[in-house]
């Protein structure tokens, strides 16, 4: 049942609402990752890479709000539950416990690296059914690039 009628014809929004679906799962993910090793973070760096995690956070919900938000308004219901985003996430499991801070690091590099790479190809997917999704996977897509490059600087 969809109470929201699309414009966009049944391919588009089964594209459209598959791109936006990955995109939310994704993002769920990723602050939930990014929030569990912001409470485990130890080491010499643990300040700033525990407030650079919670700048993660807050993107990446920000994000999924405004995915979500683009998806229900093109007729498709969001589904961020948890079940669905262990299912579907392109994001790996961190470990339990305590995290050095070198480990956090690139934990968050592999993190934003693998979907950033997925949003990319929801990018390409959504250029020509829908450029409204496109332009929102654009912006966020270059929000996680920055917060990738901040990580990987860590590292370096």
């Amino acid at each position: 049942m969809s109470v929201v009628k699309s414009t966009l014809s049944e391919t588009d929004l089964k594209t459209v609402g598959n791109a936006l679906q990955g995109a939310l799962v994704d993002l769920v993910d990723l602050a939930l990752v990014a929030k569990q090793v912001h409470w485990n973070v130890v080491g010499p760096r643990f300040r700033s890479v525990h407030l650079q995690l919670d700048e993660v956070v807050a993107t990446a919900r920000q994000h999924s709000d405004t995915v979500a938000e683009r998806s229900s308004a093109i007729g498709v219901a969001p589904d961020g539950r948890a079940a669905t985003v262990a299912k579907q996430s392109a994001i790996g499991t961190v470990p339990e416990g305590w995290i050095k801070d070198t480990e956090v690091v690139k934990t968050m590099v592999d993190a934003l690296g693998a979907v950033i790479g997925r949003m990319r190809e929801r990018i390409e997917a959504t250029d020509k059914p829908d450029p409204i999704t496109q332009d929102i996977l654009i912006g966020l897509t270059a929000d996680l690039e920055k917060h990738a490059w901040m990580f990987q600087a860590e590292s370096a």
